[in-house]
């Protein structure tokens, strides 16, 4: 199999190129990101002997199809991805999520590829924090923000594709992920590399805002299970049952970093600040046979702080000017 991965020297995509070059070796993996803020190259350098590199943007039309036409599968994980930052600038997420999916959908139409699309829950809005229900397969679209808009229309778009043209795709929407080689904006990241330089976390709100977590590791299991077993044209919800409010995470960081479990401060809430996101991800468990390897998520997340703990070299960079955008913003 020869394996196209947009993005793939971002937080999902390098930890799927790590994952496929350690149990997938007989696939040709080549690598498409244009190494934006959120791309590092050196999230990759542990297997780039492995693989293809090729620094681009997935809205380069001749640069995709040239691409494609040398593919057998396309996983596309290339996207703008920061709520905020889709707020104060909601352009590169319209020109990446919408046009990017675009001009990929396009050049796998031409060569008949086998494309997977990695999506998110956040295109399904929010629920209750008391609502006993869960996103499901059927759940209505009723995003919230410019990001999780544009991921809608992306979706859609692979929808229309797969039905219009017959492109060989299927779908998956994924809850919060966290792990390796996550960028230090996203909130558990900021939280474990601020305990370690002795700043205290922050929390929007009151901090009972409800996240469903799971590791990468599993969500990238997952799309392998997919991309062998799925139906061509279904969408699957891929969640570990990882429901925690953004409050128990911050004080769980600090409990096995071993500081006080109440030593963060709150901040002014984010405009339009989903209170839950929930997965149900029986479709995916019982058509494939999939099931998460981290069940627990205080495990899980201790894995993380070590991985944190152990590569500062590798976050250090972004954290001094991820911090001064926060400021600015009194977060």
């Amino acid at each position: 199999m020869r394996l196209l991965v947009t993005g793939g020297a971002g937080f999902i995509g390098s930890n799927f190129v790590h994952q496929t070059v350690r149990e997938h070796p007989e696939v040709e993996v080549t690598v498409l990101d244009a190494l934006t803020y959120a791309g590092d190259e050196k999230s990759l350098a542990p297997v780039a002997d492995a693989i293809t590199f090729a620094k681009g943007d997935i809205t380069d039309a001749d640069l995709v199809d040239e691409l494609v036409s040398d593919a057998d599968v396309v996983v596309h994980f290339a996207a703008e991805s920061h709520n905020d930052n889709s707020l104060s600038n909601p352009w590169p997420f319209v020109q990446t999520n919408i046009i990017g999916t675009f001009t990929l959908l396009e050049a796998v139409r031409r060569h008949g590829t086998r494309y997977h699309h990695i999506s998110t829950d956040e295109v399904y809005g929010d629920l209750e924090l008391d609502d006993p229900a869960k996103f499901t397969p059927e759940t209505p679209y009723n995003p919230s923000s410019p990001y999780s808009s544009t991921k809608a229309g992306s979706d859609l778009l692979v929808r229309a594709w797969a039905r219009s043209f017959g492109v060989q795709a299927t779908i998956s929407n994924c809850s919060n992920n966290y792990g390796p080689y996550q960028h230090v904006e996203k909130f558990i990241p900021r939280q474990i590399t601020n305990v370690i330089d002795g700043i205290r976390p922050k929390l929007y709100g009151t901090g009972e805002n409800v996240r469903d977590w799971i590791h990468v590791e599993d969500h990238n299991s997952a799309v392998w299970a997919i991309i062998e077993r799925g139906r061509i044209g279904e969408t699957y919800l891929i969640g570990a049952n990882g429901e925690q409010n953004n409050k128990d995470v911050v004080e769980l960081i600090l409990e096995l970093t071993g500081q006080p479990r109440d030593a963060y401060d709150l901040v002014s809430d984010r405009p339009g600040h989903d209170l839950r996101y929930a997965i149900d991800s029986f479709k995916l468990r019982d058509e494939l046979g999939w099931a998460p390897q981290y069940e627990n998520f205080r495990d899980g997340l201790a894995a993380t702080i070590d991985w944190y703990t152990a590569n500062e070299g590798w976050w250090r960079p972004q954290k001094d000017a991820t911090e001064a955008k926060y400021a600015q913003l009194g977060r």
